[in-house]
């Protein structure tokens, strides 16, 4: 062992900074599922800025300092405060705001958002169902993304409103009706925020034999 590990030492010392490199500056996560489409899809790889909030110690969670505030609008990788599971959502609203929803239109400190450019869709829900989709431009608080609503998919479409508590953020998936967010988990410490997604590196259509969807290939995420 102590011959590999000599032989090997320029090999052993690269992995460990590029694991020091993933686990403090900067990350990249395949996403698996569908809960962010159409801005992110099953396949999408995307680069994580660990350094846009916090700086923490390196296989912690400890903060040694905070470097930013998360805004809304921002895409976040977050450990679910239900059970720990690495998870990727838009951050809605921010310590403070009053949210809630009302037949899927989301309303921040009394204010409902507006949707245009209604476009429909045919969305998978996986086991070769398809159901019927809407996709829309969501403007809200100086905001806007495209987000999508499904038919006949049992789904929390009105709750609240809510008070986000300090230190919390409240998340939604763009894929409004099929997505485990702040609706069925709660509000997000900011301690358990890894970081901000900007960009997708690559992407692979899961769906059909992984090829690469090259026009995604070093796209920004909005």
């Amino acid at each position: 062992m102590k011959n590999w590990l000599k032989q090997n030492r320029g090999f052993v010392i690269f992995l460990v900074c590029l694991g020091l490199f993933r686990t403090a500056m900067a990350d990249w996560n395949p996403v698996p599922t569908g809960s962010m489409r159409p801005t992110i899809l099953e396949g999408d790889v995307v680069l994580v800025n660990r350094l846009a909030y916090d700086a923490k110690l390196p296989l912690t969670n400890i903060t040694l300092s905070h470097l930013g505030e998360p805004q809304r609008g921002d895409i976040v990788t977050f450990n679910s405060p239900k059970d720990g599971t690495r998870l990727i959502k838009r951050l809605v609203a921010v310590p403070g705001d009053v949210v809630e929803m009302r037949d899927d239109v989301l309303i921040l400190n009394g204010q409902p958002a507006r949707y245009a450019d209604v476009q429909p869709a045919v969305e998978s829900v996986g086991g070769g169902v398809a159901v019927p989709a809407l996709r829309a431009i969501e403007s809200i608080a100086g905001q806007q993304r495209t987000v999508q609503f499904l038919d006949r998919v049992a789904a929390k479409r009105s709750f609240g409103p809510v008070v986000v508590p300090r230190d919390h953020y409240f998340m939604l998936g763009d894929n409004r009706d099929n997505s485990e967010d702040s609706r069925y988990i709660g509000f997000v410490p900011r301690s358990d925020i890894i970081g901000r997604a900007n960009h997708i590196l690559v992407s692979a259509d899961i769906t059909d034999r992984w090829q690469p969807r090259l026009g995604r290939f070093a796209s920004a995420l909005n």
